[in-house]
């Protein structure tokens, strides 16, 4: 290859480009550049992909889990060659492109600057490790791109991505005269099947009117248009996934249709770099598979033929078509990136993998002091998993060969798996299986077993996919498993910060609840408190600190140790609130605190309260009514060093019920949360006598949902009658 001498035109790149695929013999690919500040890989010129497959790859972050970008990331050539080894590498990618393809991206550097990354693509069956030959062509390319880049940008006229990037055609083998597009037209004429032409991009460029009559269409009602878009009865997912697989792969592929009065119609797909060549034909399933499938809706469509995961499972049943199960498995995706917990994950798997790739059960196991321990099962008896949980990795089972390899197995029989490993499945019902190891940050975590109640083969696209999800899996719990541990520390922080017994005072009955938030895995910052200053004084404080963080729960902490220091020292209620307000300010967290105190006087039966922003309590009087308490307004501590804090003085009589509580017990979306008191203090006046039960039915009821967005606290106290 010789180095371009052209600078500053974007064209430049789409000769590099068609240079690059025609000695590297790749079909397609792309050139990108580094952009938003060397975040993003946009996508300048793509070349052999349509661009339904391409645009949603025509941004690339650099911090993605990818090839491209972790090449110039890394400042490598990154291959990825054998079959399987997308899925397993990037299952992201391999779930969104279960299709057999090779592809090398490389980084774009020169001048010790990368500019950018290179993308080229291979059909599929290609080797785990590049050949050297191809690795030098692929690295000299990469360098006469950044060279292209550099001058262009040192010219003064940088080459900068569009908002969409040009797809350039792939030059033709050679020109072909009008004497022969005039023949070839004759040619496929008079064939006696239907012949047709689709673009990358499936759209009809060329079709012949037997193929028009066979479809049920005419030859200028077509071109320009896509068959599943201009013939209803084809708009069925198959055929779609059929054109996909043709052109990612360069595979042929085929599949069988049937026309609304019955007419089934075999299609034969033929790619090559520049589109599809599709022949139409009448199917031989006419007679046998149109009464076969006489209960099926019109339009139905089936893969056959020229793939193996076109086959149907031994034994007799349909299997699901791999578009439906790739639909199947994106919902199942999106679904574990919701899964928080590592219960939720593993219900999740059980629950619904196994009717989503037609399997008769599914187990889950985790990898435990070398060990393989049942996490769940579907489908399996008790005493089939009995025998598998606590086995040993070093044991001569699939599963753990599975695990220890990283390498999933399938086995389309008993047959298959009793040649690889006998005994295996001499308590095992099944008929087929498939081991997929669960592989988190490489390291292996466990391994999820599909089992099939009848012989199942597994082609390629399925294979594909299991191994995609068992990768979705191993993050999905990997995750979960850093969250339940996070969580767990973040609730013993909380606990810790929290009085652990309320104190006991004659005369004086308290109880308080604590409800940690359920999004997110950060410490909260409410707290309460009860503080015994003398044989007849005690002293309650609530309070909640702005956010929720570590650095809160620190601030929580200091908060509620200095109201108690204060406390105990014998400041009055404004003068508590005073000088911890001085010490926040002194402090200066950048955080803020709502705080209510409250000095009761036992032997007087009253209280002097003081607030700094907190919201104010509900009393509820002996007979029953409830009414909130109106308080002088105070401001948050940690604002002004200078701030005041006023206290007003009320009567408890016997059976009073003080209750103090933080906003996270009132406030919900789309409610007003002067709406939500009222209604908390009603569920306070209806309430039950005995003070535990009444904190209880407060939580439940103000807060009926599970899902908290913020943590919530509830102080009750109650002078006892004489």
């Amino acid at each position: 290859m010789v180095a371009p001498k052209e600078s500053g035109q974007s064209e430049v790149l789409d000769r590099l480009l068609s240079r690059v695929l025609r000695e590297s013999d790749a079909y397609g690919g792309g050139i990108y550049v580094l952009t938003a500040g060397g975040q993003v890989l946009s996508a300048v010129v793509l070349a052999g992909v349509p661009s339904s497959l391409a645009m949603p790859w025509a941004r690339v972050g650099m911090s993605a889990s990818g090839p491209l970008a972790e090449a110039v990331r890394e400042g490598r050539l990154v291959w990825v060659g054998a079959e399987g080894e997308l899925a397993r590498r990037y299952p992201r990618i391999g779930l969104a492109l279960p299709y057999s393809f090779a592809l090398a991206a490389a980084p774009v550097i020169s001048g010790q600057r990368t500019w950018g990354g290179l993308l080229l693509l291979w059909p599929g069956s290609h080797p785990l490790v590049i050949e050297p030959e191809r690795q030098r062509a692929i690295q000299k390319a990469s360098g006469y791109v950044g060279a292209a880049l550099r001058r262009a940008d040192e010219s003064g006229r940088p080459i900068l991505p569009t908002p969409d990037p040009r797809i350039v055609p792939v030059p033709r083998r050679r020109m072909v005269t009008q004497a022969e597009s005039l023949a070839a037209v004759d040619f496929t004429e008079r064939l006696p099947e239907g012949c047709c032409a689709l673009d990358l991009d499936g759209r009809i460029t060329f079709i012949t009117p037997t193929g028009a009559e066979l479809v049920g269409s005419t030859v200028p009602a077509l071109l320009g248009t896509r068959p599943w878009e201009a013939l209803p009865w084809l708009d069925d997912p198959v055929f779609e996934d059929r054109y996909r697989s043709a052109v990612m792969s360069r595979h042929p592929t085929s599949f069988t249709a049937r026309r609304p009065d019955d007419l089934w119609l075999s299609f034969e797909l033929y790619p090559d770099a520049r589109g599809i060549s599709v022949r139409i034909a009448r199917s031989s399933l006419a007679e046998g598979a149109a009464g076969a499938a006489a209960a099926a809706e019109p339009g139905a469509a089936a893969a056959r033929g020229s793939l193996p995961d076109a086959a149907a499972p031994a034994g007799g049943g349909a299997a699901p078509t791999r578009v439906g199960v790739l639909y199947q498995l994106a919902h199942l995706a999106a679904a574990l990136t919701e899964a928080l917990s590592v219960p939720d994950v593993i219900k999740l798997v059980v629950d619904q993998i196994a009717p989503s790739f037609g399997a008769h059960a599914v187990a889950l196991f985790a990898v435990q002091a070398d060990k393989l321990r049942l996490r769940g099962h579907h489908g399996y008896g008790a005493q089939e998993m009995k025998r598998l949980d606590g086995v040993a990795l070093s044991a001569e089972h699939p599963a753990c060969r599975a695990v220890t390899s990283g390498e999933p197995a399938f086995f389309a029989s008993r047959r298959e798996l009793h040649d690889v490993c006998p005994g295996a499945a001499d308590e095992d019902s099944n008929q087929a299986w498939a081991f997929l190891p669960l592989v988190a940050a490489g390291r292996p975590i466990g391994c999820c077993v599909l089992a099939y109640d009848r012989p199942h083969v597994f082609g390629h696209d399925e294979r594909a996919l299991l191994t995609a999800f068992g990768g979705l899996a191993a993050q999905a719990l990997d995750r979960a498993h850093l969250y339940d541990t996070k969580s767990g520390l973040a609730r013993s922080l909380q606990a810790s910060l929290l009085p652990h017994v309320l104190p006991s005072l004659t005369g004086l009955q308290a109880t308080a609840r604590y409800l940690p938030a359920t999004r997110g895995m950060d410490v909260g910052g409410d707290f309460y408190d009860l503080v015994r200053l003398d044989d007849t004084t005690a002293a309650a404080v609530i309070g909640d600190v702005q956010g929720h963080s570590v650095t809160a729960a620190a601030l929580m902490g200091q908060v509620r140790t200095a109201v108690r220091a204060h406390a105990i020292a014998g400041a009055a209620p404004g003068d508590v609130l005073a000088r911890t307000n001085r010490l926040l300010t002194d402090l200066n967290p950048g955080l803020f605190t709502s705080c209510l105190y409250v000095q009761i006087d036992l032997a007087r039966r009253r209280a002097c309260l003081a607030t700094a922003g907190h919201l104010p309590p509900l009393l509820r009087h002996p007979g029953g009514r409830t009414e909130s308490v109106a308080m002088p307004p105070g401001l948050l501590l940690g604002i002004d060093p200078s701030a005041q804090y006023e206290a007003i003085d009320i009567e408890l009589p016997p059976d009073t019920v003080l209750a103090l509580f933080t906003d996270g017990l009132v406030e919900r979306p789309g409610t007003d949360i002067e709406d939500a008191t009222a209604d908390l203090a009603a569920v306070l006046s209806e309430g039950t006598h005995n003070l535990d039960a009444l904190a209880d039915a407060l939580t439940r009821r103000a807060r009926p949902s599970p899902d908290r967005r913020d943590d919530t606290a509830l102080f009750l106290l109650r002078l006892a009658s004489a």
